[in-house]
């Protein structure tokens, strides 16, 4: 056997006689603590030791008298027992031989010797040691009528067992006949029977053999009882049956078993179980009645039919729901703001968002929780935004990652009737948040795919209106759950992924990119410290200076959000975590300098915008997924046939965009002092540098009519300057999105002055003013506006000499060529 085993064999060769006098016994013992069994004296056992205090007590004690205390546990799960883990009365048992198995195992074979009762513990380390008082047995010597009877009944009782019980082997028969002293047979069958640990304990602290023998027989007896009832079950539900058979034949015996004994776990009582549970749900009528009509169709169905378990299991999820189970939200509106502010620097529109929304919940004490939609580039925060909300609240948080989802039944859930369905995943994260206003966060919504099983935005457009999902119905769940108590958040990077519909359901708010300023304070107030935790270090080991920040953040990052920026701080750290581990020296606070030689050269170049000595040569300004951007559009005159083409993998609209700057151009030659025959003896390439990236919108087509006239006039342009707006074939100049992005490029890159229409002024007047600084906003309504603006009057350093041949020309008509 081992500390952890259940089952004891005992072996037994001879009767022993009193092993060793009580007078040369130890009055402390080393104590060895065992699980599932006890052991009793004159009774030899093997004892697998795995415990490292085990081990080094049983090595000591072999080398010395050999002996030791084995004392059986009270609680068999404890695994470093203290002196009150273990029950006050042992044995003392000699170990008769140590052995070393080949998988490192240490094995002992021991025989008990005499009843101990402790006294006072002496030591409790390396092993458990105490001070122990001796009993010897009080068994009558003389062969009285009553211990006669006593000793034939238990002799009988074991022979009878052991007819019943074909697991035990006939040699135990062979044993028992041997045995002649009545203490001896009472130890022996103690150890043999098949009781709990408490009931041999019990057994092992009578000092009275009459009394000890009385009670053996008596468990021995209920023993024998339970056999004959196995036994008599096996009888009557022995029948030919085959193997499909073999699982209905053992729920018999178990069926029959509990019935014998006053009926146990069962279908009924599980349908009893959940009626019970029932009770303390506050859940709506409708669903009690269908829960009641589900247990009612749960105990007619056989426990051996394969839907059985399928109905227990929607049934216990029907339970584990949170019906109408709701945290309480916390309405101290300062504390909101001020967590929300300690969270993330910036974002005044949501954080007042989410403050108007409890000061409306604090009043009204019910609301409809609106479907927020955080709208922005990657790395700005909006996940974690969703996580600090729920904080604010003192709402569960939950986040799920919708990119890639196809199949409509991640949110509808699958018919209970099909193999293997689950509910939904709206239904089971309610369920895991274990109330039924938690804060979920929809991360992704506008990269949901949609295929063959399904489209799951189409599955969103219930889930995310506030009129509708109040009576929200999963395929699984086939009830209506209340979803209006939930707040909803969607992070999307596009809303042109989103369906029409969707999009309408959600209030959109707008998470722009950040500025150097608010960057800077973002690393000093959270990037930097974490990084400090995450590699090590402390706040007292390294500090970085705020021109050392911004030096990062200008030449070595490019982006809208934090994400790079979080990055290359972690490469900043990481060396300096490595001088310290080194033990070399190392700067106590960052300069601009030590960034350079950490990180290398800069990656980026502050001053991107292209000079002014080389005309047609524009900077535009565009909206990505991932921000903003500036883009350079290029125009070069070469003699030809007036031949127009575009490169840089364009777009259809860009390529319209073109076409038009070029017609107006070509009807507004005269007032600009072109020769209108320049455009008829002149082939114009237009080029979008960064040829692999794809192109697409109408936001550069001011861009493009001023880089045409620039080159067609071979005038200067501003420098320091960029544009943005859309072009129509009357010259007007259309507003155009992503202000903000925009112009959060358009400072990365140095500009200086932005040419916008004048439709965008509202754009602007939404920006906060620490973002205007620096820029200058000139506003147009038409083309004439910006040339105003953007074309200055002198020439460009080497301007191209424009020859007008003055010979007719038989050529076609201007064609377009677009690589």
């Amino acid at each position: 056997m081992s500390e952890n085993s259940a089952e004891v064999v005992s072996i037994v060769a001879t009767d022993p006689e009193q092993p060793l006098d009580l007078q040369d016994a130890p009055a402390t013992l080393p104590l060895l603590p065992v699980r599932n069994t006890v052991l009793f004296p004159g009774v030899v056992l093997p004892v697998t030791v795995t415990r490292k205090k085990s081990v080094r007590l049983v090595r000591k004690a072999y080398r010395g008298d050999k002996l030791v205390g084995v004392v059986a546990q009270k609680n068999n799960q404890q695994e470093d027992p203290a002196l009150a883990d273990l029950y006050e009365m042992g044995t003392m048992a000699k170990i008769l031989k140590l052995l070393v198995l080949p998988d490192g195992n240490t094995t002992i074979i021991i025989q008990g010797q005499s009843r101990f009762q402790i006294e006072e513990q002496t030591q409790a380390t390396p092993f458990l040691t105490a001070r122990v008082k001796y009993f010897t047995e009080t068994f009558p010597t003389k062969n009285t009528k009553e211990v006669k009877g006593l000793v034939a009944s238990l002799k009988d009782a074991a022979a009878k067992m052991l007819r019943l019980n074909p697991d035990i082997p006939q040699e135990a028969q062979v044993a028992l006949d041997n045995i002649e002293s009545p203490a001896f047979l009472t130890h022996f069958l103690s150890s043999n029977i098949n009781v709990e640990v408490g009931q041999k304990q019990k057994l092992l602290e009578i000092n009275d053999g009459i009394e000890r023998g009385t009670l053996l027989l008596e468990m021995m007896m209920k023993e024998i009882q339970h056999l004959e009832i196995k036994h008599e079950i096996q009888s009557k539900v022995h029948t030919d049956i085959d193997q499909q058979q073999r699982d209905y034949f053992l729920r018999q015996q178990i069926k029959v078993l509990q019935d014998e004994l006053g009926g146990s776990e069962g279908p009924d009582q599980d349908v009893d179980k959940f009626r019970l549970r029932a009770k303390t749900k506050q859940w709506p009528e409708a669903v009690a009645k269908h829960f009641s009509k589900e247990l009612d169709k749960l105990s007619r169905v056989n426990p051996q039919a394969a839907e059985y378990p399928l109905s227990v299991n929607y049934v216990e999820f029907l339970l584990e729901l949170p019906w109408g189970e709701q945290t309480k939200d916390n309405f101290n509106l300062k504390r909101t703001r001020k967590i929300l502010d300690a969270d993330h620097y910036g974002m005044e529109k949501v954080k007042e968002r989410i403050v108007e929304y409890l000061a409306v919940l604090k009043l009204k004490q019910d609301m409809k929780a609106p479907i927020l939609c955080l709208y922005g580039p990657p790395g700005v925060g909006k996940t974690s935004l969703g996580r600090s909300i729920a904080k604010a609240l003192g709402r569960k948080y939950v986040r799920m990652s919708l990119g890639g989802v196809r199949d409509e039944a991640e949110i509808r859930g699958h018919r209970k009737t099909y193999v293997g369905a689950m509910p939904g995943r709206i239904i089971s994260q309610i369920k895991k948040a274990g109330a039924s206003n938690p804060v979920i966060v929809l991360d992704e919504i506008d990269k949901l795919a949609s295929d063959f099983r399904g489209d799951p935005s189409s599955a969103l457009l219930e889930v995310l209106d506030p009129e509708q999902n109040s009576t929200f119905t999963d395929n699984y769940l086939e009830v209506e759950y209340d979803l209006s108590r939930v707040l909803f958040i969607a992070t999307a990077n596009s809303l042109d992924t989103i369906q029409p519909a969707l999009r309408d359901r959600m209030e959109i708010i707008d998470l722009t990119g950040y500025t150097l300023e608010e960057k800077t304070q973002i690393a000093k107030k959270h990037l930097w410290p974490k990084q400090l935790t995450d590699h090590g270090l402390s706040v007292k080991d390294v500090a970085i200076t705020t021109a050392a920040l911004q030096r990062v953040i200008d030449d070595y990052t490019r982006e809208s959000g934090v994400r790079s920026l979080e990055r290359k701080l972690g490469g900043v750290v990481r060396n300096i975590a490595k001088s310290k581990a080194m033990n070399e020296a190392f700067p106590a606070s960052l300069e601009p300098k030590d960034i350079e030689r950490i990180l290398g050269p800069a990656i980026f170049d502050r001053d991107l915008y292209q000079d002014n000595e080389t005309a047609g040569v524009v900077t535009g300004l565009a909206w990505t997924s991932v921000g903003g951007d500036i883009l350079f559009i290029e125009s070069l005159l070469s003699r030809g046939r007036g031949k127009l083409t575009l490169s840089g993998q364009l777009g259809d609209v860009m390529k319209e965009s073109a076409i038009t700057a070029l017609s107006y151009l070509r009807s507004r030659a005269e007032e600009l002092g072109i020769d209108y025959r320049l455009f008829d003896q002149y082939d114009l390439h237009i080029h979008f540098p960064e040829g692999a990236v794809p192109k697409d919108g109408p936001s550069a087509g001011i861009a493009i009519f001023t880089s045409i006239a620039s080159v067609f006039t071979q005038r200067k342009i501003r420098s320091h300057l960029a544009m943005t707006g859309e072009i129509t074939l009357r010259g007007k100049v259309l507003p155009v999105g992503g202000i903000k992005e925009k112009i959060l490029a358009a400072k990365r890159a140095g500009i200086r002055d932005i040419i916008l229409c004048s439709k965008n002024r509202k754009d602007i007047l939404e920006i906060a003013p620490e973002y205007l600084k620096e820029v200058t906003i000139h506003y147009a309504d038409r083309v004439d506006d910006v040339l105003k603006v953007a074309l200055l009057d002198e020439l460009v350093e080497h301007p191209l000499k424009l020859v007008v041949r003055d010979e007719p020309l038989a050529a076609p008509a201007p064609s377009v060529e677009v690589q």
